[in-house]
């Protein structure tokens, strides 16, 4: 295996916890949240969330990242680096390389809808539409097959091009540019949210904790949704908080900067429903309208306001900011296998990989014209929703129990040199009280995990297609 001496690293702490913050939010925060929020609840279903974090999500991010500082590797290299003599850890290193870019085969589809709004909303493509005009603005935009390959490349571009630039001069100093204007974004939309006259009951629903709301849309269900959201949110599991870990020094102790990067990730989640939800009250717009509600209802709610026009760029330039932070952190985990495997020069990984990520990314921009009959998981579904499940109910939750396993059993890199890694240097302590609910308790919860992603998937089909054949007979 190859590394050079010369490795790059981070410039400083700050560059450090944005980027990883970066890469942690994303469209889960700032799409998925708000709606699957109101969905589940509101404020209810929110508490559950950020129980569920601190309990499952946070313990997994400080060992990925202990696993990348203490091997100097990107995922591929640094189960080979750490594994005892004789085991064979490395071949996950490279399933979780392969869900990189499986996860970028269609995030890179989406930020690029993000990036399409941008320029509709500033060049007033979606002013003065009605709703319905909206809905199928977004249907006619999907139906392009040149259209969604173009804002496709135009993201896969950026993100390779921030990355072939150098980490410090590239990916630090743009991630922390957009983070910063990711946050400034935020308040201001913030403040125009909840200053909307009508906006008060909006603010409610999402701040008051009301457990009926959670029971009415089933008990068991909102709790395993939360648990879902707040296992997923921090985008552990496929090495792309180890990679930022392998450039930085032991200054800091892991878990104290773990806490940091989880306080803002959950912070930009809570701030996001900040905008939504007191929007949709002002306006009178149901807050349960699933993932229509960034690209049909929000820009219907945007049209109904004073400067509207502006105050729908600013949302999905901070959307696109969102999206475009995590594209770049995990371009950066596949470029720095070329780096640190095959030997080859940042530029040279960029271009490549830029080249083989756009091809990949063909299915998934054409799903939803060219490909749309082509229906992977049953009636209604696209190559999106295919590779989507593939890394959130698949590569995402398995990489985590690995992880796990990896730094809590004597099988793997073990308890003891996992807990002097994430203690070294100064700041919070990782509790080590916790060692028999990590070995015993955290493993079983994630295969529940697992296994009911699979139920919640199929299952309801399963009972359809049996049902339809028995009534045949």
């Amino acid at each position: 295996m190859t590394q050079k001496n010369s490795r790059e690293s981070l410039g400083s702490r700050l560059g450090f916890l944005l980027i990883s913050a970066g890469c942690a939010i994303g469209l889960g925060n700032v799409w998925r949240f708000p709606f699957i929020t109101g969905q589940y609840g509101g404020a209810a279903f929110v508490l559950f969330y950020l129980f569920f974090l601190a309990l499952f999500a946070l313990p997994i991010m400080v060992m990925e990242f202990s696993v990348g500082r203490a091997s100097r590797m990107n995922i591929a290299g640094s189960f080979h680096t750490l594994q005892p003599p004789g085991t064979r850890w490395h071949y996950f290193g490279l399933i979780g390389l392969a869900g990189n870019y499986l996860l970028m085969m269609f995030y890179t589809t989406v930020a690029g809808w993000m990036l399409a709004y941008v320029w509709h909303s500033a060049s007033g493509a979606l002013s003065g539409l009605s709703p319905s005009e909206v809905g199928g603005f977004f249907g006619a935009m999907l139906g392009n097959p040149a259209a969604m390959i173009f804002w496709m490349l135009v993201c896969s571009a950026l993100g390779f091009f921030v990355c072939g630039i150098g980490l410090r001069r590239g990916v630090e100093r743009v991630s922390v540019i957009m983070m910063s204007g990711l946050f400034l974004l935020l308040i201001v939309l913030v403040l125009r949210s909840v200053t909307l006259p009508g906006s008060e009951e909006g603010l409610a629903f999402y701040l008051k904790p009301d457990f009926s709301k959670m029971q009415a849309a089933g008990l068991g269900t909102s709790i395993y949704a939360a648990m879902g959201q707040a296992f997923f949110t921090l985008s552990i599991g496929i090495g792309s908080m180890a990679i930022f870990g392998s450039y930085i020094n032991r200054e800091r102790a892991l878990t104290g900067e773990s806490v940091n990067i989880m306080l803002l990730d959950t912070s930009v989640a809570l701030m996001a429903g900040l905008i939504i939800f007191p929007a949709c009250s002002a306006y009178g717009v149901d807050v349960n309208s699933g993932p229509a509600l960034v690209f049909v209802t929000l820009p219907n709610i945007f049209n109904g306001m004073a400067g509207g026009r502006v105050w729908s760029t600013l949302f999905f330039l901070f959307m696109s900011f969102a999206a475009l932070s995590t594209v770049i952190a995990v371009f950066e985990n596949i470029v720095a296998y070329g780096i640190d495997v095959r030997g080859w020069s940042r530029k040279k990984s960029s271009l490549l990989n830029f080249c083989i990520v756009s091809a990949a990314s063909l299915p998934c921009a054409l799903g939803f014209n060219l490909l749309k009959n082509f229906e992977p998981l049953g009636a209604g579904s696209n190559v999106l929703d295919l590779e989507d499940f593939l890394v959130s109910n698949n590569v995402l939750p398995i990489g985590a129990l690995v992880y796990l396993l990896f730094c809590c059993s004597r099988y793997g890199w073990g308890w003891d040199k996992f807990i002097a890694e994430a203690d070294s240097g100064k700041g919070l302590r990782f509790p080590r009280f916790l060692r028999p609910y990590l070995s015993r308790v955290l493993p079983v919860v994630m295969v529940f995990i697992i296994i009911q992603g699979y139920i919640d998937k199929f299952w309801p089909q399963f009972w359809t297609q049996a049902a339809t054949l028995f009534s045949r007979q």
